[in-house]
């Protein structure tokens, strides 16, 4: 077992055991060298389990984990993530949140990808419960828990949708991290009536999850991402986001200044100032028709709370115009919904934003986080 090991963060956070004795897991202190050693033993197959043999790469001999992109935009890849990176990332949430030695978190993310993995990290560092329920629950659990609620829970927001067809259920999360995908237009409507405080995120395998988090419901309410502690952005020359945060590449974090050049996105942002920004669309999702360029997911929003079936805009080669606009729906081919959808666009769209043709699509495939991938 790798021998325990400090870290601080800029000044901001006490020094830190990176590899703690103990886990709280679900109410129970056990024993890491135990829950390593017993595993099998002490907890049944499920993501109680996925929480232990993550252990064993944490407290594997090597400095790095291993994680996996998503495969939203191309073939998932295995990134190798420094530790101390990544319990950077916890410790700003930590903070964040302000959460506190002994409060509960509910981890119902899979341990595949990073999000899971931190919320385990976050556990550790930060000395709380870590309560797990499997990512395909129903929730039915939470209304046992509106007394006595869970202090911070992430979710993406197909597990949100499912929630919010039991509101009441919401009393039982303080706090709740949105991230995986973007976040649909009427599910952020439909978050303002909740009692929990909700956040969107910003990040990425490659930053150890969310760099910047946006307020979604209540008063600090914001169209804009906030940058945590430490982390600043810019804009490329082709106006993509770019980041800047300790030890982003690999360069072990430095307590006194930004390691290493700056991660460029291929997300298409706006600037307030280096702290504060709002995603405009991917760079890659761009449509450039008739000399004119159009950002699919600004148009999406505008139809979202106006269209039932997923759905999202993609394009077709055009001899004249180049590339033109279509609207991809996940539905059989339908002439009163063709209809419906060509009267939305009547009343939500200008002019040249409207697509040129609607495709049917019986099935769209999807990450397992949610995301649509967009092919056709």
């Amino acid at each position: 077992m790798i021998q325990a090991n400090g870290l601080s963060f800029r000044g901001f956070f006490k020094a830190v055991n990176l590899f703690p004795d103990t886990l709280c897991l679900n109410g129970t202190v056990y024993r890491v060298k135990t829950l390593l050693q017993k595993g099998c033993q002490v907890c049944l197959p499920g993501i109680e389990s996925d929480v232990i043999d993550f252990l064993a790469q944490w407290y594997g001999p090597q400095n790095t984990i291993t994680v996996h992109t998503s495969g939203s935009t191309g073939p998932p890849k295995a990134i190798f993530l420094e530790k101390k990176f990544v319990a950077q990332s916890a410790m700003r949430t930590l903070e964040f949140f302000k959460l506190k030695p002994g409060q509960r978190i509910l981890l119902c993310l899979p341990l595949r990808y990073i999000a899971g993995k931190l919320m385990v990290v976050r556990a550790l560092l930060g000395r709380l419960d870590l309560c797990t329920a499997e990512p395909t629950d129903d929730f039915d659990f939470l209304a046992q828990w509106r007394d006595n609620p869970f202090r911070f829970a992430a979710m993406v927001p197909n597990q949100v949708i499912k929630l919010l067809e039991y509101p009441k259920r919401f009393a039982a999360l303080g706090s709740l991290l949105i991230g995986g995908s973007s976040l649909p237009a009427i599910l952020e409507t439909e978050l303002q009536t909740v009692s929990t405080a909700c956040f969107a995120s910003y990040g990425m395998t490659e930053t150890a999850t969310h760099i910047a988090l946006r307020r979604i419901n209540g008063p600090a309410a914001s169209d804009f991402f906030h940058c945590l502690e430490g982390i600043s952005v810019g804009l490329s020359p082709e106006g993509c986001l770019t980041i800047e945060m300790p030890g982003l590449n690999g360069v072990g974090p430095d307590e006194s200044d930004l390691s290493g050049a700056p991660l460029t996105t291929n997300d298409l942002a706006e600037l307030v100032d280096r702290t504060t920004f709002r995603i405009l669309g991917r760079a890659d999702n761009v449509i450039i028709s008739g000399g004119i360029k159009y950002f699919p997911e600004t148009i999406e929003k505008k139809l979202e709370n106006k269209i039932e079936q997923p759905f999202f805009i993609g394009s077709l080669p055009d001899e004249i115009l180049g590339r033109r606009m279509v609207l991809v729906i996940e539905a059989m081919s339908d002439n009163s919904l063709e209809k419906r959808v060509t009267h939305v666009f009547d009343q939500c769209l200008d002019r040249y934003e409207r697509p040129k043709k609607i495709v049917f699509k019986e099935s769209f495939k999807r990450t397992e986080t949610g995301k649509i991938i967009r092919q056709f």
